[in-house]
């Protein structure tokens, strides 16, 4: 692979260590603003000798920066789903909080429709891992299991946590219920689920040394780039599954203003 690796480019872009030609799936897929660095960086280090034992072909795609790149390589492991990858697997189920006139529930987001700006707080793989991340919100803020629904009580008495000081005491009066919602609502504030802020379908910019990309996004889903606005508007989206690693790509660079966003026509 020596020719291969030497040909690799210091640039922004996806990689891929491939097997014999009679191979279906990719070995593993990554991504680096600097694609020879990154895949040299392998071949350093030791836990990683069975894929390398493995490995006969390195290919890669140039993006113009970082985005492009997470977004590419979001995209490739969910579609051909390498042997090495273990992040970035196709999710089909994602659950969130979601918080209605103080009571908190945990429901499935996967087909949650982002334009509608829902009550929903944190993408988490299972109930369980939503309900873990609820509860230790609770135990940093000091609010009630009980109110929580995390366990059951008796309604106008202590919660266990109240008699250890661990509850601020929502449970009993000594702390208002309105109270108790609004620190809870304080909480989870950066954890909200933001709404797609345009109608239909947008084009980033970005903006690399010697390359320039639009990625193509629609209610938080990455649909493809092109390396000019004509192409970009050729690409077609269509309504898919919300996609959680997406969501967490594009949020940032969508609602930050650093980045040009050319909204594409229906």
């Amino acid at each position: 692979m020596r020719p291969e690796i030497d040909a690799l480019p210091r640039a922004p872009g996806v990689y891929t260590f491939l097997g014999n030609e009679e191979d279906v799936l990719p070995l593993y897929i990554g991504k680096s603003i600097d694609i020879r660095n990154r895949v040299m960086d392998h071949l350093r280090t030791p836990e990683e000798a069975r894929l390398l034992r493995q490995a006969r072909r390195i290919s890669h795609i140039r993006t113009a920066g970082d985005i492009g790149a997470q977004l590419l390589e979001a995209q490739m492991i969910k579609a051909s789903h390498p042997l090495y990858n273990r992040k970035l697997r196709r999710t089909t189920r994602q659950f969130s909080i979601e918080l209605h006139r103080g009571k908190v529930t945990v429901v499935n987001s996967a087909d949650i429709d982002p334009a509608r700006a829902p009550k929903l707080y944190g993408l988490h793989s299972s109930p369980r891992a939503a309900m873990t991340s609820l509860r230790r919100l609770a135990d940093e803020n000091r609010l009630c299991y009980t109110l929580l629904g995390i366990e059951r009580g008796v309604p106008g008495r202590p919660c266990f946590r109240a008699m250890l000081k661990q509850c601020a005491g929502a449970c009993h009066g000594a702390e208002t219920l309105g109270e108790h919602e609004e620190r809870l609502r304080l909480v989870l504030d950066d954890r909200q689920v933001s709404a797609w802020p345009y109608q239909g379908a947008v084009a980033l910019e970005e903006r690399g040394e010697d390359m320039r990309q639009y990625h193509v996004v629609r209610d938080w889903q990455y649909i493809g780039s092109a390396t000019t606005l004509t192409a970009a508007r050729r690409i077609r989206s269509s309504t898919g599954q919300f996609d959680r690693d997406a969501y967490r790509i594009l949020r940032a660079p969508v609602l930050d203003g650093a980045h040009r966003i050319v909204p594409l026509a229906a």
